[in-house]
């Protein structure tokens, strides 16, 4: 089941200290407007956990992530999971309802580090490589593909 966190008083808010790829991004920045929280779960079972913001532009680094004056870029910029397969389900579940409750959204990309498994996760996945920046990587989901 797919559940949007809303503040810091969400039930699986406590499971955002263990993102493995932003630890360094305080909890409280990850929610508040132009930004979603995507939870793949069962019960109180969480599979996975994705961060997005929502840009005006395609962002190079982390410090241009939260700029969201009339954003109509969805910007993933992180995303782990406690379950094979469930990262999978959860970008195209969460695309999915994006599309559907912001028709703004234009773009779907990550801001993604320069790892081996980002690339496979990424590539694996359906996303093109959109551009490399000094120390991230842009990937672009294309929706006209199926998603």
């Amino acid at each position: 089941m797919l559940h949007i966190m809303q503040n810091i008083a969400d039930r699986f808010y406590r499971f955002l200290t263990e993102d493995p790829v932003r630890p360094n991004i305080p909890t409280e920045h990850r929610v508040g407007v132009n930004r979603d929280i995507f939870v793949l779960h069962e019960q109180d079972t969480v599979d996975a956990i994705t961060c997005v913001s929502y840009t005006p532009q395609v962002p190079k680094t982390e410090s241009e992530l939260f700029h969201a004056d009339s954003p109509t870029v969805a910007v993933f910029y992180t995303i782990w999971s406690y379950r094979p397969g469930a990262g999978r389900e959860l970008i195209l579940d969460s695309v999915r309802k994006i599309r559907q409750d912001h028709p703004e959204i234009q773009r779907f990309v990550t801001l993604s580090p320069k790892t081996e498994m980002a690339r496979k996760f990424h590539l694996r996945n359906g996303a093109i490589v959109l551009q490399e920046n000094l120390d991230t990587i842009n990937y672009e989901y294309v929706v006209d593909k199926g998603i």
